[in-house]
């Protein structure tokens, strides 16, 4: 079964004051406030909604999925809200970070460990990540835009470095 499928996963359509927050959130100001603030509020959230709500799927209609990885260097486990960008039947995870300028601390964690583990609405899968070749990643990018339009700007605004793109697979 494809990961899409095993996590019920299905991107609504944005109404139009969702719309407006994706431009706000992809504006260089926007990115910055949420990337401060979204993960501690939106892992409350999500765990006190059982994965039915989330500040990103609230106020701007977006996909978020929790990706849970083990630290690179702490061992640790640690929890992550994404965007979730439907591929092929599967799911990819892009590092742009809002467009900051350093890479998430995700990325380095999946380098170092691809298991990871899923978490959709009330779904959890393990899952295996490997790293988008670079015209998967440019039609990853490409797919993304439909789910949310700032991932353009966002890998603007991070030229300076290489946004890693990982595409997540059902743990055999």
């Amino acid at each position: 079964m494809a990961l899409l499928e095993e996590l019920d996963y299905e991107p609504k359509t944005p109404n139009v004051l969702q719309r407006g927050m994706q431009r706000i959130a992809s504006t260089r100001p926007g990115a910055w406030m949420f990337s401060v603030t979204l993960q501690p509020v939106d892992r409350f959230l999500f765990d006190r909604t059982k994965g039915r709500v989330t500040v990103p799927g609230l106020m701007a209609g977006l996909p978020v999925v929790m990706l849970t990885t083990t630290g690179a260097k702490s061992g640790k486990q640690r929890t992550s809200p994404l965007l979730g960008v439907p591929v092929d039947g599967s799911l990819a995870v892009i590092g742009s970070n809002f467009g900051q300028e350093s890479t998430p601390g995700w990325v380095f964690n999946l380098e170092a460990d691809p298991a990871a583990v899923i978490s959709y609405g009330d779904k959890t899968v393990d899952v295996t990540a490997r790293s988008a070749g670079h015209d998967e990643a440019d039609a990853t990018f490409e797919a993304a835009s439909a789910v949310y339009n700032g991932y353009a700007k966002y890998r603007e605004r991070a030229d300076h470095r290489v946004i890693r793109v990982f595409v997540l697979e059902t743990a055999d």
